[in-house]
């Protein structure tokens, strides 16, 4: 089972295909979360009057027979920082732009591999729920206290601002991570102006140095313009 802040992770999937919502609801109960649903906007108002401060997670599609997702997600916003994923049909850059624009944490297109919507659940889970002073995947070891980084036992050489970058995707991992974000959490955190060719060099850079995982996958996807992504299994 997964647990968010001591409770069963519970989640509320809004979406009007019913075999879709039915199948997914199926399937993440089997995983041990706590499952509601809703087929319209109508009857997710119902539910989110009576459940809101019990849900942890709000499965969105985006065109509904009564509204869409984005204004949904809106609302949402307004009165608390659950996560939200968007369910969509829509690939294109300006909806993804636009659903996190509005809100979202993640998004997964459809047809999806339920095994990729679980593992971002998990991830957004994670990431709120705090994480560990040492990450490791597969045979890299990254140690926050000490910033140091190692890949089948050797040291990697990574620059302050490498290493900042290489942080905040593994905070976030199966995540997007817009370049925006990057902008305002390196500002914020460290003081440092760190212009939009900086970071697409240090991106390359990282990659060039962590090289690919055992079975051949980089650790970090490109996302054509919007941002970048610390893949997971």
């Amino acid at each position: 089972m997964y647990w968010l802040g001591g409770n069963m992770t519970k989640i509320l999937i809004l979406e009007d295909d019913d075999f879709i919502r039915q199948q997914l609801a199926g399937i993440l109960q089997e995983k041990g979360y706590s499952v509601v649903e809703a087929a319209s906007v109508g009857q997710f108002n119902k539910i989110y009057e009576q459940e809101e401060a019990t849900i942890d997670v709000f499965l969105l599609d985006v065109y509904l027979p009564d509204g869409n997702g984005f204004d949904v997600c809106r609302k949402i916003r307004e009165h608390g920082s659950q996560i939200i994923i968007f369910l969509t049909s829509c690939d294109d850059e300006d909806s993804i732009i636009k659903g996190l624009d509005c809100g979202g944490d993640d998004y997964v297109v459809k047809p999806f591999r339920v095994a990729e919507l679980v593992s971002r659940i998990m991830a957004n889970v994670r990431r709120i729920s705090g994480g560990t002073d040492i990450y490791k995947d597969g045979t890299l070891t990254v140690d926050f206290r000490n910033k140091s980084v190692t890949h089948a036992d050797k040291q990697i050489c990574v620059s302050p601002t490498e290493f900042h970058v290489l942080e905040i995707l593994i905070n976030n991992k199966g995540l997007i991570v817009r370049r925006d974000t990057f902008f305002q959490k390196m500002w914020d955190r460290y003081g440092t102006f760190v212009e939009d060719n900086t970071l697409t060099v240090t991106v390359s850079r990282l990659k060039t140095k962590l090289g690919n995982r055992e079975d051949g996958r980089a650790y970090i996807e490109t996302i054509r313009g919007i941002g970048y992504r610390w893949k997971i299994n």
